[in-house]
């Protein structure tokens, strides 16, 4: 399993995948996740993938392939986001077809996802995930992150902070206590963590870090969110249990 989630904003994306797959306890492997299409001035194509790897590498050998076949569509040639969504949504199918039987014969998991993020020249920003049957959903400001891999452990953070109009900055920091949290509650989400923060309309990826095991910044912001969370739960109040006693309390107490 992996974590990767994507941001958009009012002022840019960020992307940030983990790079940890494992068959099994004791067989823990580290793959490349989080992967940049773009062309400087033109386009901004960045794609993180989860999933049975054997179907994601696929996918990305056959999007590879067709970048080094000119005469042919491919990531560069789309005019636009939506469409490029849609032909990964049918290299996917195409894999599919000729993998799932197999796979679904010995019991193996083919399912895959991937995000799409970026901008090509003449549009706006987008983000979008693309679901193993090939169809895709886009984000909004009023849902401006999506989650592909392991995601329900790194989710809270998301809800309960970000909002179209969070600075990339912020954003930036929120994605990786997201993906730090999904690493202290699930072993198979790991580093190195691969991140790329893209400004709107610059069409230019100008951040962009990995980082590794035992990373000091890793190991500051997880020391600094523990604490503060500590310090936020020592702060709630107690539970009021004579309230719930009382028998002239509300007797809606505990409705909806």
């Amino acid at each position: 399993m992996t974590y990767c989630l994507g941001i958009i904003t009012r002022y840019g994306i960020v992307l940030a995948a983990d790079s940890r797959t494992n068959a099994g306890v004791d067989y823990i492997s580290s793959y490349q996740k989080l992967f940049d299409y773009s062309v400087s001035g033109q386009r901004i194509v960045l794609l993180c993938s989860a999933g049975n790897l054997s179907i994601t590498q696929s996918v990305l050998y056959s999007i590879d392939q067709d970048l080094k076949t000119e005469d042919i569509e491919n990531l560069h040639t789309f005019p636009t986001l939506h469409e490029v969504a849609r032909y990964i949504g049918n290299k996917i199918r195409d894999v599919q077809t000729r993998d799932r039987p197999w796979l679904e014969k010995d019991g193996i998991d083919f399912n895959c996802s991937f995000l799409l993020g970026g901008q090509i020249l003449g549009n706006e920003p987008g983000l979008y995930l693309i679901y193993t049957q090939g169809n895709f959903i886009q984000a909004t400001p009023e849902t401006p992150f999506l989650q592909i891999g392991e995601t329900k452990y790194g989710k809270p953070i998301l809800d309960r902070t970000l909002t179209f109009e969070t600075s990339l900055d912020a954003v930036s920091k929120c994605v990786l206590l997201s993906i730090d949290s999904t690493m202290k509650s699930n072993i198979s989400v790991g580093p190195p963590i691969n991140v790329i923060m893209y400004e709107s309309n610059s069409f230019l990826v100008n951040n962009q870090l990995k980082l590794r095991v035992g990373d000091p910044y890793l190991a500051k912001i997880r020391r600094l969110w523990e604490i503060s969370v500590r310090d936020a739960f020592e702060r709630m109040p107690d539970v009021e249990w004579q309230h719930y006693l009382n028998p002239d309390a509300d007797e809606d107490v505990f409705t909806d």
